[in-house]
Parts: structure tokens; sequence; C-alpha cells
């Protein structure tokens, strides 16, 4: 980053970003797709060890906008400078690598922890093509918006291009 105050903008930017895929999740249930609460899901794994309800959904929503956010850092601080194209290909590239980190190796394990497994790319779950298809859509709409806002506050690394 080139700048001291990158920083903050890649972290305003990931929240950006993850905001705008959470409302890509909720307004594809419109659309015939599993609507996929990712806040709700961290929010029931954190209570699955205890009897009672110990965290409410600000907690899972709270890990889900934090994740989004180190997804941001990464970009800037590892991927960014290595993915080639334009900010449009750069955040489908991006968003590509997430769904399919989080639907072989993130779903997976933290379902897993939550006592329901969904399986590799949700195969245990009720709809997983359809529930795949959601996740790569809420994922591409993570990286396009990040790219977009990086691309807006101008924020790169030594030797990127503009």
């Amino acid at each position: 980053m080139t700048q001291p105050h990158s920083f903050w903008e890649t972290v305003i930017c990931g929240l950006i970003a993850t905001f705008v895929m959470s409302i890509v999740s909720f307004l594809s249930g419109g659309f015939g797709l599993p609507i996929i609460d990712i806040g709700y899901i961290l929010q029931q794994i954190f209570n699955y060890i205890h009897q009672h309800e110990l965290y409410s959904i600000y907690w899972g929503n709270a890990a889900y906008y934090f994740g989004g956010i180190l997804l941001s850092l990464i970009w800037v601080a590892f991927l960014k400078r290595r993915i080639p194209g334009n900010w449009f290909i750069r955040g489908i590239i991006y968003g590509i690598i997430i769904s399919v980190a989080a639907g072989l190796v993130i779903s997976p394990i933290f379902s897993l922890a939550g006592g329901e497994p969904f399986g590799f790319f949700y195969s245990d779950t009720w709809y997983p093509v359809l529930t795949t298809f959601a996740g790569l859509l809420m994922h591409l709409a993570y990286g396009i918006t990040l790219e977009l806002c990086l691309q807006y506050v101008k924020v790169f690394r030594p030797g990127d291009a503009a």
C-alpha cells in the first residue's frame, strides 16, 4: 500500500463489499436461490457448544463483517498485484477464488464445527447446485464491489498500475 491511510480505506472497502454481498444473498431469494445468511450461520455455530444461546445475531454478523474485512486486507496485501486484468476482471477472479475456497474448505469446516455438515460445495444440503450458485453470486458481488471501491479510493501496492 502506498499511502499510510490505505489500511483504513481497505477496511472500509471490505465493509462495503461485505454489505453488498449480504444484499445480493438476500435478493437472490427472489430468484429462487437459497438465501445464505452467513451472520446467522455463524451465530448458530457459536451457540452450538453451549446449552443456552449466549451469542446473539450481532456476534454472528460481527464475525461475518470481520471476515469480509480480513478478505479485503488479504486481497490488497498478497493477491491484488498478482492477478492480471482491469478492476472488473480482478474482481471476478477474486470472487471465484473466494467461492471455491468457501465451498471446498471454509464451509465444510465451519459447518462441521456447528454440528450440521454442509459437505464439499454444499453437497449435503437440500439444494447443492443452487446453494453453490448462490454462493458464487455472493462472492462475485463481493469481489467486484471490493475492486470497484479500491479503484475509487486508489488503494494500490507499489508496482500496481492505476
